[in-house]
């Protein structure tokens, strides 16, 4: 049966240094209901956080269930929209022929999205979109734990 309840995902992943100390961040919106997800990585790039916050938003949705994602990563969004299907079909290599950079978390993020009706949006980081806001504030909040441990 098909879940109806519609989920407003908003991610963030950054890192300082890159790679260094890295964040992620999801705030995701349901039935009046809000949710915040983190995590930290000491060692990780940007990419892999933005990726990781996705990943770990997607998964908090049930399976079979509408999600709004919002990303200021044209990386991520770009990546899962257009160019994941020319990486499986030429083995997880780019259009230059070398090994696709975060392949494992490509196909992590590709499975999630699978199980749901994705659609994609981008936003302008740093511009004031309460949600992208709420995102990129958790993924800072990740990081400043982490480097006082």
């Amino acid at each position: 049966m098909e879940n109806s309840t519609m989920y407003t995902v908003y991610t963030d992943g950054g890192s300082r240094g890159n790679p260094g100390i890295g964040g992620w961040g999801a705030y995701i919106c349901f039935e009046n209901t809000e949710e915040e997800l983190s995590g930290s990585q000491k060692v990780a790039t940007n990419n892999q956080m933005e990726l990781t916050a996705a990943i770990k938003g997607l998964q908090f949705c049930p399976e079979s269930c509408a999600v709004d994602l919002y990303t200021d990563s044209t990386y991520v969004k770009d990546g899962i929209t257009k160019w994941i299907v020319n990486w499986k079909r030429n083995g997880w290599k780019t259009a230059a022929k070398k090994p696709v950079k975060n392949q494992e978390l490509w196909m992590m993020l590709d499975v999630e999205v699978s199980k749901r009706n994705v659609a994609w949006h981008w936003v302008k980081g740093h511009d004031g979109e309460v949600g992208n806001e709420k995102a990129d504030a958790l993924c800072n909040r990740a990081m400043d734990i982490l480097e006082v441990i």
